[in-house]
């Protein structure tokens, strides 16, 4: 199978079957995503297929296969995309776990639809669970990015 992560060609002759969230941890050592619940619900783990926003952890690689695949480190070489900036600007993550997933989710998010109404980021980020509860930061963070991109 031939994909490209963050930009970077790659080939991977393994299982197909084989979770995303394990190649790119695994094979490609980007450990940004995290893994947490293994089921798809919490988001943790969550990466861009082909710009969309995916769960790794019950994506297959093989349904990455000729697209491009973007992780948390592909997102901004710096760190300073404008949901990173939001992030940082707002002191978002409190433990940070499930922050790379929060990113992503919001940087897809922000990618369809640039200028969200408050529900439809609140409808947009409902999949990402926050275990310390920081919800008013992440939303007032993707308010703030909405305006930069």
């Amino acid at each position: 199978m031939n994909l490209t992560v963050n930009g970077n060609p790659q080939e991977f002759g393994g299982d197909p079957n084989m979770p995303l969230l394990w190649y790119v941890r695994d094979v490609l050592g980007l450990t940004g995503s995290k893994f947490a619940c293994g089921t798809g619900l919490c988001g943790s783990c969550t990466v861009h297929v082909g710009g969309e926003a995916v769960r790794a952890c019950i994506t297959p690689v093989s349904a990455a296969e000729g697209m491009e695949v973007t992780t948390i480190e592909g997102l901004d070489a710096e760190g300073n995309h404008p949901v990173q900036r939001a992030w940082r600007a707002h002191n978002v993550p409190q433990c940070g776990y499930c922050q790379s997933g929060q990113i992503m989710q919001a940087a897809a998010l922000l990618s369809q639809n640039p200028d969200p109404s408050d529900q439809e980021i609140l409808d947009g980020m409902s999949g990402n669970i926050c275990r310390c509860g920081t919800y008013q930061r992440i939303f007032a963070a993707v308010k703030t990015a909405a305006k930069e991109v």
